[in-house]
């Protein structure tokens, strides 16, 4: 089957779809999902075609809707859970942490929750407050749940499947910037056996002067950088991190044991972010094959601005090229 161009909303939609046709105990829920389609669309007609049993509109309380996804995990099903926006998340914050990621390990291994939040996240869609947040470091820091973004629809579909499939809590966080980009999108299921596991990062341009490593809405900034530092002579390897976590170490660690210069770029304020962790561990193990310091790039540490400050507040191509410039210069 030759694959289909479409958006990352459709690709999710159409993953979606699948595994609730595949599996009658997966389901959807969440604010607006069902009737509505959700805020973006990324469930529309899910409700027409499966039922109101199966895409459930919800009351507006987040931590009620992880929690009754919790209880249904227990009684065997597979919930879908979408948070409207971001910034929603923070009521149910507390049901994922204590709950959900700690159940496994609770109960010695006699019980899994295969849960699947998804959650828009990032800015650049000049919306108001609280619905512009990247929060995946606050996940990332909990034991016992799956941290993952796609950046691209063809990600985006087998990513979701996989995620839908895990037995283990996952976070899926969905680049709202990026849901109208298009891509080649394979829905064959013998294309399943060709895509790499989710928790996997992808190189997705060779390069041996510099590594970009990126995930979700920066993949794009970082290759769109990497086009400009091309022109200049320069050429930058970009590879997709797509789980943050777990992180794909031995994937980065090969990159910049060959480029030897590395930059962490995502849209969430750099101090504390997920490149910290990155740039510590690339510094603890590829201390000797580093021609300089790791970089990272991101926000700043204040609150997400007003719309009309938010190209000013998110790192785009200039901020990734300052950073690819110092590096370069050692």
């Amino acid at each position: 089957m030759a694959a289909t161009r479409m958006t990352l909303v459709a690709a999710l939609n159409e993953a979606l779809r699948s595994v609730l046709a595949d599996d009658p105990r997966t389901l959807v829920m969440g604010e607006d999902v069902g009737r509505l389609g959700g805020v973006f669309r990324v469930t529309d007609g899910l409700q027409k075609d499966f039922g109101e049993g199966r895409v459930i509109d919800t009351p507006l309380a987040e931590s009620g809707i992880v929690g009754t996804a919790i209880g249904l995990a227990l009684r065997g099903y597979r919930p879908i859970v979408e948070i409207q926006f971001d910034g929603f998340v923070f009521p149910g914050y507390d049901q994922i942490v204590t709950q959900l990621a700690k159940m496994h390990a609770r109960s010695r291994g006699r019980i899994r929750l295969p849960v699947v939040i998804r959650i828009p996240y990032g800015g650049g869609i000049g919306a108001v407050e609280h619905h512009s947040e990247s929060p995946e470091a606050l996940f990332a820091h909990v034991a016992g749940v799956r941290v993952m973004s796609p950046a691209t629809p063809g990600d985006a579909y087998w990513m979701l499947r996989e995620a839908v499939r895990c037995d283990d809590p996952v976070i899926f966080f969905e680049p709202k910037r990026r849901y109208y980009d298009r891509g080649d999108v394979d829905v064959d299921p013998a294309a399943g056996e060709r895509q790499p596991p989710a928790h996997t990062a992808r190189v997705v341009r060779p390069g041996g002067d510099l590594t970009l490593a990126a995930y979700g809405p920066m993949v794009r900034t970082c290759l769109d950088a990497a086009e400009v530092a091309a022109e200049e002579g320069r050429d930058l390897e970009v590879v997709d991190l797509r789980s943050i976590s777990p992180v794909d170490f031995d994937t980065v660690e090969r990159s910049v044991r060959r480029t030897g210069r590395l930059v962490v770029a995502h849209e969430a304020p750099v101090f504390f972010g997920a490149g910290a962790e990155i740039a510590a561990h690339v510094a603890e193990h590829c201390f000797y094959h580093l021609s300089a310091p790791v970089l990272r790039v991101g926000a700043y540490h204040t609150p997400y601005p007003p719309s009309r400050l938010e190209e000013e507040y998110l790192p785009g191509i200039d901020r990734v090229l300052d950073a690819v410039d110092q590096a370069l210069a050692h």
